[in-house]
């Protein structure tokens, strides 16, 4: 969906009906070459996509929509079928793969508001990179990039969930971590019309400070990505043995996708 308040990167398609559909391609890798445009894309749920919408992805192409929601997420809002595109669904917070869905009526009645801080997200990011079945499926399409891609990766918002897994695949194409991080906090811009529909929503339920709270929660900041760094850098040192232990990612294998997916 368009933003109308600020200007929009142009890795943002230009799409009515959802939120944070971005093309990965463009960053420049460390060795000067740079990521292809039109082989990766993030983004927020799909379930919202136009007629038109849906003409636009379809000329891309897509092998395969990959969805890191959980159960009651993903029945409550379908990712749609992309002309031939395969759709796969593996939640890459696997304690939350049964839980209900629940209202924000429900939500705030519960006070289950409150456990959304920063501290648990700090607690979530650290999580996420480390024996996940969803990340490890995720790198098993892209170890064969001639017959996964083009490929999009998607949670609800396109931006934890789909922020670390961001994460891996442009470190595995050799983009520094300091521009990885400038990709992830660029939801921040892109997410600005969904968050705000949301405080909306929202207000009618809450004291003003905890929405305020809950608005500071919601920014996207250094520290949650660094989260899921340091968590690898603790396990495995580095991130190239972190690449091999998990996923099966030699040096070979990285420098084969490395040759298809940069230019």
């Amino acid at each position: 969906m368009s933003n109308t308040l600020m200007p929009m990167p142009p890795c943002l398609l230009p799409l009515e009906g959802v939120h944070n559909f971005r093309d990965m391609g463009g960053l420049r890798a460390a060795d000067g070459r740079t990521v292809k445009k039109g082989l990766l894309f993030r983004a927020a749920e799909l379930t919202g996509l136009t007629p038109e919408d849906m003409r636009r992805l379809e000329a891309i192409g897509f092998r395969n929509v990959f969805d890191y929601r959980n159960r009651s997420e993903a029945e409550l809002k379908p990712d749609p079928v992309i002309g031939q595109a395969v759709n796969t669904r593996i939640p890459a917070n696997e304690a939350a793969e049964d839980a209900p869905h629940v209202t924000i009526e429900q939500m705030f009645a519960s006070g289950l508001h409150k456990t959304f801080t920063e501290d648990m997200l700090l607690r979530l990011y650290a999580g996420l990179p480390i024996n996940n079945a969803s990340y490890r499926r995720l790198m098993e399409l892209l170890k064969t990039p001639e017959t996964s891609l083009p490929l999009v990766h998607h949670c609800a918002g396109g931006r934890d969930r789909t922020g670390v897994g961001s994460m891996l695949i442009l470190l595995t194409l050799g983009v520094p971590y300091e521009t990885v991080m400038e990709d992830y906090l660029l939801s921040n811009v892109t997410l600005a019309d969904f968050n705000r529909e949301m405080y909306e929503k929202i207000a009618p339920f809450v004291s003003e400070a905890d929405l305020l709270a809950l608005q500071s929660a919601m920014e996207l900041r250094e520290r949650y990505l660094d989260a899921s760094m340091n968590s690898i850098v603790t396990a495995y040192e580095t991130f190239d043995r972190y690449l091999e232990a998990e996923f099966g990612i030699d040096g070979r294998i990285r420098e084969r996708i490395q040759a298809y997916c940069l230019e």
